[in-house]
């Protein structure tokens, strides 16, 4: 009697480590395990629809030397805006800017800023969520549950992505105005400390991207792709679904896309996921296991199995103001003309720049 009693209560408290708030179990869902692999043809004509082989230049910078990063643009009406982090010297907070025609740009102002305590008290480093991921699609935000959604990242500690970094959700009903955007009061949703965490992420999570599959191809509405770190120098991106936007489950026991695996070494991050076709593409950041820092892709016929792409990098360090990195990719396809936001180091600090398919300069620099 008194095993089972041992038993029972150990069952128990097993349960309870296991939940969040909410009452929602913790565990990792297993993955699809048929692989398709996408033809090296198929690869290459997904390579010359995405390729920016012009550098237009740069087209947002810090004020006051300020360092801004991770460009996400959206469309809204008429015009265009860019939520992208700035660093404020102690830690990351989230602006918006807008745009009549994606070259010019005007600063707006904050829409996620360092909160008063808690986890996410000197980082607030916002990505969007539930973009029209159609390539050459509208660009444009969808309201699910009559809001509009962002994931950020979120720490306590002040500096440069001070480990550890979780994951939170935000939502607004107006998107394009400098207005605080609402924190779910049950964040972080994903954690490096959940019992649930992968080998992959124990240490950190980083930048997310979220779509909305109504096709429901996984089970689940909501797929969240970001990258999360184990040891320094070495990250890798995996997977998490909901039904709700605010809880998350882990989707499969493995990252979806990593590289320097015989080296555990090397940067694999900052996932958009969009669709050309009946393949899903995956633009993210490299670094580490190839020289400087540069953007890439992957391609996927189910979101789980991924191609990576080993040609010639979609953008690389090349010019004084990008030399260091030139990373971290935003792309969206308009009227026929590819938009790759990124951002670039070198002899003007941390800013953002943009590349093209098509030369957009003034004739007179081209």
């Amino acid at each position: 009697m008194k095993a089972l009693t041992f038993i029972t209560s150990a069952f128990m408290l097993i349960s309870i480590c296991s939940r969040v708030s909410g009452g929602n179990i913790r565990r990792v869902i297993p993955a699809a395990t048929k692989q398709v692999d996408a033809p090296e043809a198929v690869m290459k004509e997904i390579y010359e629809k995405i390729k920016t082989p012009f550098k237009y230049g740069i087209i947002l910078t810090g004020q006051d030397g300020k360092k801004i990063d991770c460009p996400n643009v959206f469309r809204h009406g008429s015009k265009w805006y860019m939520i992208y982090v700035c660093m404020n010297v102690v830690g990351y907070e989230t602006h918006i800017a807008e745009s009549p025609d994606l070259l010019n740009w005007k600063k707006l102002g904050k829409i996620l800023s360092f909160s008063e305590g808690g986890w996410d008290m000197w980082q607030a480093d916002g990505g969007l969520a539930l973009m029209d991921y159609r390539w050459a699609g509208t660009c444009e935000l969808q309201k699910f549950d009559g809001k509009y959604w962002m994931s950020y990242i979120g720490g306590a500690k002040q500096g440069y992505e001070t480990d550890p970094l979780a994951i939170g959700i935000a939502w607004t009903t107006k998107p394009t105005e400098p207005l605080e955007w609402n924190r779910f009061a049950g964040n972080p949703v994903l954690s490096p400390q959940q019992a649930d965490a992968r080998d992959f992420e124990k240490m950190t999570l980083y930048k997310s991207n979220i779509i909305w599959d109504k096709s429901e191809s996984l089970g689940y509405p909501f797929v969240m792709l970001y990258n999360g770190k184990a040891m320094n120098g070495y990250e890798r991106i995996g997977m998490a679904v909901s039904k709700d936007m605010i809880n998350w489950s882990r989707y499969g026991a493995k990252p979806v896309v990593a590289n320097g695996e015989k080296e555990q070494r090397g940067i694999s991050g900052d996932p958009q996921i969009v669709k050309i076709g009946d393949i899903w593409v995956m633009f993210y950041f490299g670094a580490g296991w190839k020289p400087k820092a540069f953007d890439t892709f992957a391609c996927s016929y189910d979101l789980v199995h991924w191609t990576r792409w080993n040609g010639p990098h979609l953008i690389g360090p090349s010019e004084p103001w990008d030399d260091v990195y030139a990373h971290k990719p935003w792309m969206i396809c308009h009227e026929g003309t590819v938009y790759h936001f990124y951002c670039a180091v070198g002899n003007q600090g941390r800013v953002i720049a943009l590349a093209t398919s098509k030369d957009l300069r003034p004739k007179e620099i081209q």
